[in-house]
């Protein structure tokens, strides 16, 4: 109970960060994105301030033995690059600059605008599904 709590909280925090940096927003990501025309740098700022708290939550993380509410930590165990993670890549990145989001802003769009960000959760869930079905097939 305790872990769903402490999800529940981190994920209220995130998506109000995610409303008031205004990056819930497509045409700012697309901004972003737009380097050539009319640039928006708010999203480097939201991800600079992102490194920031990241780089504090891993050197706290390093000091810990154990997390709060888990019975360990579960982190990355390779630093492989390969056809996998760069084709995901690639497609997460053509997924991003056609609809202007991501699956942390697509899921807290659900509150404001359903039907726009139902349409993205909906073939984002789909296409893991499809990658589920090939992948176990070969």
């Amino acid at each position: 109970m305790k872990r769903a709590i402490v999800a529940l909280i981190s994920g209220t925090v995130f998506g109000f960060g995610l409303a008031l940096s205004g990056m819930m927003d497509p045409l700012r990501v697309r901004g972003f994105l737009d380097i050539a025309g009319n640039w928006d740098p708010t999203l480097a700022f939201v991800m600079g301030g992102a490194l920031v708290v990241m780089a504090a939550a891993w050197q706290i993380q390093k000091r810990m033995h154990v997390p709060l509410v888990c019975d360990e930590f579960s982190l990355p165990g390779t630093k492989l690059i390969d056809h996998k993670l760069i084709s995901g890549s690639v497609l997460f990145g053509i997924g991003w600059g056609i609809a202007g989001l991501c699956p942390g802003p697509a899921i807290a769009s659900l509150a404001t605008s359903i039907v726009p960000a139902g349409i993205f959760v909906v073939s984002m869930v789909a296409g893991m599904g499809a990658f589920r079905l090939v992948e176990s097939r070969l």
